[in-house]
């Protein structure tokens, strides 16, 4: 019986295996990348509503409706803009001419 060749790689082969061991870590680099990106946008949407929840926003008066004061985060007026404090919105709500939004009910909690 003969014995196997064990012959050594060629600085050809050697250099394909590096190449092809660092295509792969650059495709698992970038596939990390990809996951933390979703990752931060994630957090960045989780924050943001948050910050809405918040605060409060105004809907200007159309025609002859009245404006009406919302919940940062009510979707019956969405707007990522425009946001007031809890002071401003109590100081709109004493306005005659800004009611509440019977949807998200602005003034609960706002006035205790």
């Amino acid at each position: 019986m003969s014995e196997p060749d064990h012959r050594e790689p060629t600085p050809l082969e050697k250099n394909q295996a590096v190449a092809e061991w660092l295509e792969f870590q650059l495709r698992q680099v970038r596939k990390r990348i990809r996951e933390l990106q979703v990752q931060d946008e994630q957090e960045r949407r989780r924050r943001a509503a948050a910050y809405a929840a918040q605060r409060w926003k105004i809907q200007p008066q159309r025609s002859n409706a009245t404006a009406l004061l919302h919940r940062g985060n009510c979707t019956l007026y969405p707007t990522d803009a425009g946001y007031i404090s809890r002071e401003d919105a109590m100081v709109a709500l004493a306005e005659p001419d800004i009611q509440p939004c019977e949807i998200c009910w602005p003034d609960t909690g706002l006035l205790s």
